[in-house]
Order: C-alpha cells, then structure tokens, then sequence
C-alpha cells in the first residue's frame, strides 16, 4: 500500500474516532476486529477520497441502525417452510472456499424467481447472508488463517436466464444498490458461467458503463467454467452447476446436500439454525419481515438498469419480429 493510502487510511481513521457513540457500536459489528482493512474498502468504493468515503461509512452506520441490521441474525424467518420457498426461489449458498481460503458463494441468476415471498423477506434473507458471512464465516477464516481474510468470490450462474428476467430487475436492483452502499469490496472476482445469448448481448452495452476496477472483478467464463476453476479451489468446492458440463443450476440437478442453493445444504442449515439459536436468547422475537428502507442507487447504476431494460426490450422485439416471419 503506497503511503497516500496510508495517509487517507489514517485520516479517516481520526474522523471515524469522533462518531457518536452508537455509530461506534454498529462499527464493531462491521469490522470485526479489523477496522483498517474496512475503512481500505470504503476508500476504495470511493476511490481513495476521504471525505466521501467518511459520507458513505457514517450514511451505511446509520442505515444500519435505523434497519437494526446489528441484530438481524436474531430474526429467524418462520416458518421453515416459508424459508425453504424462499431458498427455492433465491437460488444462492457457499458451495466451499478457494485454495487462499476465500469463500465461494454460488449465485444461479437465470433461475431465480423471487415470486414466493415479498420483496422484504428476499432483502432481509440476503442481508441475514452478508451478516453471517461478515460476523461468523470470515472472522472464523481470519482466525484459522491467521491474517484477515475479509472477502468472498461469487460464480453466477447464468443457466435458465430469459427475458422474463426483466421482472425481476427492481429486486435485483434493491439487493445490489443494499451491497454497493454498505457491504463494498466484498467480492474479489465475480465469475460468470453457462452464459446464454441473452447475457452476451447486455454484457457488450454493460461493459463500457462500468468503472474500470467493477469490470476487472467480472470474469466471464466459457460454458460451466469448471477447468477455470478448479486452478482456484478443489473439486469439492466447485458449485453443483460447475461440476460437469451443462449441469446448469436446475433445482432437480443434483441431490439437495449437495446442491448449495438447497435449505438441506450443511450451509444453510448452519445458517438457519445460528439464526434461531441467536432468536432464543431474545425476550421477544419480532414476526414478520424486516422492512428494511433500500437506499438510493447512485446514477450510474440507474443508468445500466436503463441500459439493461432497453436491450431486453430490443431482444424481445427481435424475436417477436424473426417469430412474425416464421410464422
């Protein structure tokens, strides 16, 4: 690290030491014991100025307190059955860790439908996920390692991906903008595979939007990227739909303990029982879905949402146009 990223490490240090007190606390919770390793990824969300990424540190402290995301581990979503809908339809789990030991989270985009339960329970169950990720899984890496390891990689999987898809893009849009502002720099590399058509298309009009660090992170792979990625983890962390090829995300593709999107995943049974164990100790538990406010994308990101529905609609009208000649 050259020494004006010492020099702004240090400098938003001293100005996150005259927060109010609570600010401090939710702080805590978001470093985990590293505190300079955490102001590096707000620093770097904001390219190194001090006095946005200051802005963008003390706004996520306050949305995590007036979200009381500090004690969103201690909100079960119940019933199970509910939950188990909800793990059906937002297909993601960690499949194992890289061979540095960085986790793999596993995404299959093309076939989650987000259509079992309200957008605040899909929110509430991605934020459980980063919560646990960040409190549990990567001070326990950290621990085991020996040196922080504070971030993930993801592999997306683009099986099913349609233009019905279009549907979905405000959910989407809600837990991206959710991660953008409050859980920066998390992910190292995002690694695309069982990429259809579809995808191709929006990636060559998405590319040139994205700023230069975003698009350096994305790796699009070609069919299941299994061979590309086993040079970064064993075999047995690859994600079910990576394992051979045209396996795809299907729900059906795999037994459930070993598909990482299921509620039977060891994972999400880890996860689902830390989050009840963590309800028990409270005097009540609140029911219902977290109604968590979802921030304001910045203009950029409004920008490739427009971009994206555009070239849906442009595909559709091709399709809809070659099926009129065919017909």
């Amino acid at each position: 690290m050259g020494a004006d990223c010492e020099d702004a490490v240090k400098q938003l240090s001293h100005l996150m030491e005259q927060v109010e007190a609570p600010l401090k606390r939710s702080f805590q919770n978001v470093h985990q014991g590293y505190p300079k390793e955490t102001l590096m990824r707000f620093l770097k969300a904001r390219e190194w100025n001090v006095s946005k990424a200051h802005k963008m540190i003390v706004d996520s402290l306050n949305w995590r307190i007036e979200n009381e995301i500090d004690s969103v581990l201690e909100r079960p979503i119940v019933p199970v059955d509910l939950y188990r809908s909800i793990r059906d339809s937002q297909l993601v789990g960690l499949s194992g860790y890289t061979k540095e030991g960085l986790p793999v989270f596993a995404i299959g985009v093309g076939h989650s439908t987000y259509d079992k339960a309200s957008v605040h329970y899909y929110v509430q169950s991605h934020i459980q996920i980063n919560e646990y990720r960040d409190r549990i899984i990567l001070p326990r890496l950290s621990q085991q390692f020996g040196r922080p390891v504070t971030s993930c990689i993801k592999v997306l999987d683009m099986t099913g991906l349609k233009l019905s898809a279009l549907s979905q893009i405000k959910m989407l849009t809600s837990i991206s903008t959710v991660d953008d502002l409050n859980y920066p720099e998390k992910t190292e590399t995002y690694y695309v595979v069982n990429v259809p058509y579809i995808f191709s298309a929006c990636w060559k009009v998405v590319k040139p939007l994205l700023q230069e660090r975003t698009k350096k992170k994305v790796k699009v792979l070609s069919g299941c990227g299994r061979d590309e990625l086993l040079k970064i983890m064993d075999y047995s962390s690859l994600p079910h739909f990576c394992g051979r090829e045209g396996s795809g995300s299907s729900k059906h593709s795999s037994p459930d303990v070993d598909n990482c999107f299921s509620l039977d995943h060891p994972f999400h049974k880890e996860l689902y029982s830390h989050i009840k164990e963590q309800a028990s100790h409270r005097e009540l538990i609140k029911m219902g879905s977290l109604h968590v406010s979802i921030p304001e994308p910045d203009l950029n990101d409004a920008k490739i949402v427009e971009v994206i529905q555009a070239e849906f609609q442009k595909i559709g009208e091709q399709d809809e146009s070659t099926n009129g000649h065919q017909g």
